[in-house]
């Protein structure tokens, strides 16, 4: 079936409609289709929850452990950039370093979606050829962002494994990243353990 993109440059989106439906579905009322793009403006303009990307921004130092039974491995340092790709919408992180010895280059995006009413991550790095996705909020008290998403687990052949990355906000220069594998069970789920210390 033929598609015709219909765009709006206001709203910043985009429809896909099967041609020749393009007259009858789009209002013809210029008043009509302004009501319309007033009602997008919320799910399309950047509101509170886009305030709190602000405080990733900068520069910082990490250090990564992997975490088992509630041990630590020794750390392994490297160094992570967060910039807007999209000023006050969508974040870009570049992290260096090593991961067991190995060189590491990992590369994130970070955003709110306001139609979802989500905390939106995507990530892919130099690892694997891999690219995992989590959505989640914000704890009431504003100072963890928790998100849940799927990864496949290449060394056992376990596909889409749920996962829990916490984001604990300690202080405007550090962060602390945990993630969770959660088929493991009830308890010690962590896996990864990240310290973020902005640099000086």
């Amino acid at each position: 079936m033929k598609l015709l993109l219909i765009t709006s440059a206001l709203a910043g989106s985009f429809a896909f409609l099967p041609v020749g439906t393009a007259p009858s579905v789009l209002p013809q009322d210029p008043q009509q289709i302004a009501e319309m793009m007033k009602k997008a403006e919320k799910f399309t303009k950047p509101g509170t929850h886009h305030e709190l990307l602000k405080r990733f921004l900068g520069k910082w130092n990490t250090e990564t452990h992997f975490v088992m039974g509630g041990q630590k491995t020794p750390a392994e340092k490297g160094q992570c950039e967060w910039t807007w790709l999209v000023e006050g919408r969508w974040l870009k992180s570049t992290m260096t370093g090593t991961m067991m010895g190995q060189p590491l280059s990992s590369y994130g995006w970070l955003g709110y979606d306001n139609l979802k009413q989500s905390y939106v991550d995507t990530r892919v790095s130099s690892m694997d050829t891999a690219m995992n996705h989590s959505e989640g909020d914000l704890t009431p008290d504003g100072k963890a962002l928790i998100t849940y998403g799927t990864l496949d687990e290449y060394l056992t052949g376990e596909h889409d494994k749920m996962v829990r990355y916490v984001w604990r906000f300690v202080s405007a220069d550090e962060m602390l990243l945990e993630v969770h594998d959660l088929p493991i069970g009830e308890e010690n789920t962590q896996v990864i353990a990240i310290r973020y210390q902005r640099a000086k």
